[in-house]
């Protein structure tokens, strides 16, 4: 029921009522008068029959009645006088089909002995079943019905007084500050509004759990107290069908004329208002349409003109708005994910979907979190020929995407998409970009967004400062990584011994050694205890200076420290001693690597192939060479020159050649190394190595 229909009409009635009770007009009979008028029709069997009657004229109030009326009514009367309004006008309609031959004076009579009964019952605190056997004037058809109007009126009453208490929930802190985080990372229109619905509804339900804990509380408190009484409690709390109150009803007549059409223009601004401020419900699905729908959510096969022909004829039967088409949806999500998005991109071409730019975000989404990138282009290709502008969300994911796929170019695109929008990137979205620059050997891009971040009150993570310092350092850029050291410094974050490894890499990768060793010693000052890696990186850099005494000397002081050599360290040996071509140390450093029980790296035996075709021991060189040709494509540019320089220098010429063939199979560059094979050789003996 509408509240123009209650303004115009209830309140009105109700209001009359009451100046007949007060005032006892001659219009009606005296009460004893009513009930001995009306003994027929409270004892004969009250059954409706069909019949149209039409809404009652209003009349006006005599403004004489209401000056005696008490204005300080509390909220207890304000919601009784609610629930007469709303009893009356319903119970009117009803005794209108069941007498429709009476004249208004007489319905009104009825009425008048129905409130009276129904106000004494009120005032006694009476539930339905005593008031049922302990009624003699009542029949009891004419009871259920009044029962029946009365539970009506009162879930009437429940559903608004929600109403208005999911507004004040609207207007709570929390829900103001999750919206305006929503806005933020770009949530607009209908799916903000959505979404606002959605928390609100989630904090009312909340606060109703505990006023429902507290209740139960206070309810077993008071049976303790009362233990007595605990019987005659439950039966009164069986099915009440009038609302529980105290002492007599006053009423409050205010003394307006509902009547006047502006208060029916009123109540349609009110009425359309609250359509938009409520969501609207689904329709019912019964019959033939609930079949349909069984089938659509049950549906396995692949055949889309079939799903197509389903959808097609429950929409024919349901006539569906928006509402029905996004509860089915949701029941798809529910009993058949995989469905959902197949039948969610078909009704984005259908009229009654009402399609907006936040179903294609969802979709994308979806498809986007399962790789389906052919989809996601489809789509965005529909977006476009549909006329649909990216929206945030849409370009925030398209942004993961591609980052994800290592297509920069389009990422960059969907990333100044967003901020031509007007919204500022979340810290996911600046991360993916940070991290696509990084791993497209770009650290320096990837920097300049880091900054951009933290002049938007964006803190970057730990996490990205280590990839950025990661990335500086294999690229052998110093500064880069000593501005990521100080930035993450000043960011409040200590420095850990990975990002002391990583500026010791990166010095060792220029050939400082001076710089890495400093380094090294603030490490140790700070108490972190050098491991296998560390020192490793420390013997490469004085590697590159070709400084072995003060590796030695490094070594024995970590030693005698406790420190023991792994596998890394012994590598970093073993590299640099083929390089000086010292077999014998280099085959013991080869033992000591055994015993570790782990095998040496697989780059380890470019510089065993090299340093045995230098000093021209072919069974070991073909050996090792024949294990890298069958892992070739591990093998980078850098690798293959250096097999190829060793081979030459030994006098494997042919080997040489056909290395030379494999290098360029894999794609690199070969010129560089064919000038090395067109110089004549000077051949030695070659020594035999049993």
């Amino acid at each position: 029921m509408s509240w123009r229909t209650i303004a115009s009409t209830s309140r009105h009635t109700f209001k009359r009522l009451n100046a007949i009770f007060r005032s006892h007009s001659a219009t009606l009979p005296s009460p004893q008068h009513s009930r001995a008028s009306f003994a027929a029709f409270l004892h004969a069997p009250f059954t409706t029959t069909t019949h149209h009657s039409s809404q009652p004229t209003n009349a006006l109030i005599d403004p004489k009645v209401h000056a005696t009326q008490n204005d300080a009514v509390d909220e207890n009367e304000d919601a009784t006088n609610e629930f007469l309004s709303r009893f009356v006008w319903i119970m009117r309609k009803k005794v209108k089909e069941a007498y429709p031959e009476s004249d208004k004076a007489t319905v009104d009579g009825m009425l008048v002995g129905i409130v009276e009964r129904v106000t004494a019952e009120m005032e006694k605190g009476r539930g339905v079943e005593t008031a049922s056997l302990g009624s003699g004037d009542f029949s009891e058809d004419l009871w259920g019905t009044v029962w029946e109007v009365s539970n009506m009126v009162l879930a009437d009453m429940d559903k608004e007084r929600k109403k208005e208490k999911m507004k004040g929930f609207l207007q709570c802190e929390e829900v103001k500050e999750m919206c305006r985080f929503a806005g933020e990372v770009g949530i607009r229109g209908d799916l903000l509004r959505e979404l606002r619905f959605k928390w609100a509804r989630e904090k009312m339900e909340e606060h109703e759990f505990y006023e429902g804990l507290e209740k139960m509380r206070k309810e077993a408190q008071n049976e303790e107290k009362e233990s007595g009484a605990g019987e005659e409690r439950k039966k009164e709390n069986v099915a009440v069908g009038l609302p529980k109150r105290r002492g007599k009803i006053r009423y409050k007549i205010y003394g307006l004329d509902l009547s006047d059409p502006k208060w029916a223009q009123v109540a349609d601004r009110i009425h359309e208002a609250e359509q938009v401020f409520w969501p609207q419900e689904p329709k019912a699905i019964t019959g033939k349409a609930k079949m349909v729908r069984s089938k659509i959510l049950s549906w396995k096969d692949d055949d889309d003109d079939g799903l197509q022909t389903l959808l097609n004829e429950w929409a024919e039967l349901v006539q569906p708005s928006r509402v029905e088409w996004i509860d089915l949806l949701d029941n798809l999500k529910e009993q058949n994910r995989s469905l959902y998005s197949k039948v969610a991109e078909m009704l984005l071409a259908e009229d009654s979907f009402q399609t907006i730019v936040s179903d294609y975000s969802r979709l994308i989404d979806i498809y986007a979190k399962e790789d389906c990138f052919d989809d996601v282009e489809r789509l965005l290709k529909k977006m476009s020929e549909n006329g649909i502008q990216l929206d945030a969300a849409t370009a925030s994911v398209l942004v993961h995407m591609y980052c994800k796929v290592g297509n920069h170019d389009r990422a960059n695109e969907a990333f100044e998409t967003l901020k031509g929008l007007g919204f500022q990137p979340d810290i996911q979205v600046f991360k993916s970009m940070i991290m696509a620059y990084v791993n497209n050997g770009q650290p320096n891009l990837g920097e300049k967004l880091m900054r951009e971040m933290d002049s938007g009150n964006i803190k970057p993570t730990e996490e990205i400062y280590m990839a950025l310092l990661r990335s500086f350092s294999q690229h052998g850029d110093t500064k880069g990584a000593d501005r990521i050291s100080l930035a993450m410094q000043f960011a409040g974050f200590q420095q850990s011994m990975e990002a002391y490894i990583l500026l010791i890499e990166a010095n060792a990768h220029i050939g400082d050694p001076y710089q890495a060793k400093s380094h090294f010693d603030y490490m140790i000052k700070l108490g972190h205890k050098p491991d296998d890696r560390c020192a490793a990186s420390m013997i490469a850099a004085y590697e590159k200076k070709n400084y072995l005494d003060d590796a030695l000397q490094l070594l024995l002081q970590l030693e005698s420290d406790g420190f023991e050599p792994g596998v890394a360290t012994y590598s970093v040996l073993v590299d640099w001693l083929s390089k000086l071509q010292l077999v014998d140390e280099v085959e013991q450093l080869l033992g000591k690597i055994a015993l570790l029980g782990e095998a040496p790296p697989f780059k380890l035996q470019v510089s065993l192939c090299d340093m045995y075709a230098r000093v021209r021991n072919e069974k070991k060189a073909l050996q090792i060479l024949g294990v890298l040709e069958s892992r070739k494509d591990e093998l980078g540019k850098a690798d293959f020159e250096r097999i190829i320089s060793g081979l030459i220098d030994g006098g494997f010429q042919q080997d040489a050649q056909r290395i030379c063939g494999i290098m360029e199979a894999q794609g690199f560059d070969a010129s560089r190394v064919k000038v090395n094979l067109l110089k004549p050789v000077s051949r030695g003996p070659r020594r035999r190595w049993s």
